[in-house]
Parts: C-alpha cells; structure tokens; sequence
C-alpha cells in the first residue's frame, strides 16, 4: 500500500501566505479570515462559519453564543481533555461529566439522562480521536430535553455519520486548527452553524464586541479578543481547499499502521461502525496486554507518540482541578486504559509508520514475557 501523495503542497501555500504578507502590517487583518470563512462554510456545507484564535476559543464564543453563563450546567463526556471544559468555567458554567460507552465510545446516554438537573443547558459531545458517535441518538436527548448542541469536533474534520458531517449535528460545531490537526494553521480553531444570530455574536464576542450583533450597540458587552490573525488564516484557507486530501492521507496513513499490525498479539482495531465514514485522526487499538498503561507509556518511551503513554490522557473527572466524582466514570477509564492511540500527522511517510510498527511489535510481543 502507498500512501497518497499530497499533490503541489507548497505552491498553493506560499502563494495563500505571500498575498497576505503582502498587505502587513494591516491592522485590519485584511480580508483573509472573510476568505477563510466562506471557504470553510462551502467545504462543511453550512451557512456560516466564524474563525478564531484557538479550538478553545471556538467553544468558549459558542457557548456564550447558545446562552451558557453562570449557575448552567452542561453535560460533558468524561472522555476529554481540559480544554474542552475550560470555557465552562470561565463562563461560570458547571461541567457535569458523563460516561462513555467502551463498545462503542459514544456516550452512554442513560448516564447522561441520569445527572440531568433542572439546571442543565447544553449537552457538549467530544468527537475524541475523530470518532463520531450516533447523530440521531444526540438529537433526539438533546430534542427532548431541549438542550443546546455544542460538538467539540477538534479532531474529526472529515469524519461523516449517517451521511451527517461532524460539527453540524447540532447548533454549534467546534474545531481546531493547531498543528497536527487535518486542517492546520499552526494555531487556530473555527465554529460552523446554521443560525445566524449565533455566528453574529460569536463574530462580536471574538472581538470586544466591537462590530455587535444587530440590534446592539458596539462595545456594549465584555468580550474577548480571539481573533485569528492573517497569515494563520492563508494556512488554513490553504489546508480547507485540499480537506479532501488531507483527509485521505490520514485515513491512509492510518489503514497502513493498522495493517502492519494485524496479528500482533495483545492488540485489537478499534474499528468505526457501519454508519461511519471515520476521517482516521489516529489509528485506534484496544490493549488487552497486561497492565495497558504502562505498555502505552513504554511505547512513547520508545518513540511512537499516543494518547495515553505521551499525553497522559485519563478521564477529566478524575482531574485535580474538579472535585472527587462521587461516582468515577468507569467506561471513560475502560476506554483509555486500554486504549493505544498512536499519533500521527501528514508528514509521517511509510518508513515512518514502518518504524512505528516494528517498534510495536517488538514491545507487544516481549511485554508478557
């Protein structure tokens, strides 16, 4: 198997890039993030598109956007990183964690329904790894509970449920454009949606509301500045015209290291189900060795980077920041403790992935012994 080439990869970046730089210093920002928005709302097929600093930011304008404030709560898989939660509480906000399903890796909605209090506003599904859950289960909790969607989509640019794009199931989709990600701009992150009153006050609420929705006066609200500055805005333009490509190089990339790896001992596919065309953001592998975590760590020590030997990933209930769960969410901790999610970008070429492999296969088979 050949990995896809990405074809006339500098071109189209230094000449996106040189327009830009051209034009600075412009304390307008020019035009690029215009640019980037309407090509982002044509490559995702919604009506808008806002651009901002970080995928941070994108969820923070989001949230503000569907009315999260102080004394809210919102339901969160436990399956996360920090960053997802951070706007939560610097919009006062309660992240309330749910666990996830280790069959699948959705979230287990019955725990969700569970911890529904008359507080709760949104519900903020984690497309983890790319993974996207069920569309229609998420639609029909939220429909019937009347809650806000807000889908961190940071990882699952490309990834496609029943037809259904991650990042336009509900009123919100967030993502990411820092390095690493399929669409890459060294920083930055974007949301999409199809309200317009939602993608006016997050096009306000990124820049002091300084250009207010209609109906508001300018500055008449404490915002932010998450603005996304020019040039990262020509990166992503770039990267968002090729999405097709990029996607297909990683799900690539990815079908190569989980072939080169079939048989080995210990080590099972985490394989996407029928209804979902997975963008392949990291090859997914259950660890049925003993002791998973030390075997992921082992491997990062050996030089192939995942999530939970490199990263420490574990369960954001667990993390020091939020008081003790009662009740820890024990799927979310089934799913990354034995979990190998090995990381990879564009310019890991098949020698790459080889190395990769064979060091895998190595530590796999002399771990029991």
């Amino acid at each position: 198997m050949t990995l896809p080439v990405i074809p006339d990869r500098p071109l189209p970046l230094a000449e996106t890039l040189g327009a830009v730089v051209r034009l600075m210093p412009d304390p307008s920002g020019g035009d690029a993030v215009e640019r980037l928005e309407r090509d982002l709302a044509v490559a995702f097929d919604v009506p808008h598109a806002v651009a901002v600093s970080s995928g941070t930011a994108a969820l923070h304008a989001a949230l503000a956007a569907c009315g999260v404030g102080p004394g809210d709560e919102v339901l969160v898989p436990a399956l996360t990183v920090v960053m997802t939660v951070a706007p939560l509480h610097m919009l006062g906000a309660t992240p309330v964690f749910v666990d996830s399903d280790p069959a699948t890796l959705d979230l287990d909605y019955g725990d969700a329904a569970r911890k529904m209090t008359s507080r709760t506003r949104a519900i903020l599904p984690v497309h983890l790894w790319g993974r996207m859950g069920d569309p229609a289960a998420l639609t029909g909790f939220a429909a019937e509970r009347k809650l806000a969607i807000v889908e961190d989509a940071a990882q699952a640019a490309g990834t496609i449920h029943s037809g259904i794009r991650a990042g336009t199931v509900g009123e919100v989709g967030c993502f990411s454009t820092k390095d690493g990600k399929i669409i890459w701009s060294g920083e930055g992150g974007f949301l999409l949606t199809r309200s317009r009153a939602i993608a006016a006050y997050a096009t306000a609420f990124r820049n002091h509301w300084a250009t207010a929705p209609p109906g508001e006066a300018p500055l008449s609200r404490f915002a932010t500045n998450s603005r996304l500055a020019a040039p990262l805005a020509a990166f992503a333009q770039a990267n968002t015209r090729r999405l097709d490509v990029l996607v297909r190089r990683r799900q690539a990339q990815t079908r190569y290291l989980l072939d080169a790896l079939s048989g080995v001992p210990g080590l099972v596919p985490r394989a996407p189900g029928p209804d979902e065309h997975w963008n392949g953001y990291a090859p997914l592998l259950r660890i049925d060795l003993p002791d998973p975590r030390a075997f992921a760590e082992r491997l990062a020590q050996r030089g192939v980077p995942n999530s939970t030997g490199s990263f420490r990933l574990i369960p954001c209930d667990t993390r020091p920041l939020f008081r003790p769960p009662r009740r820890p969410c024990r799927g979310a901790a089934e799913i990354l403790d034995h979990t190998l999610a090995i990381t990879l970008t564009e310019h890991d070429t098949e020698p790459v992935l080889d190395q990769y492999a064979a060091v895998i296969t190595r530590e796999a088979s002399a771990w029991t012994t």
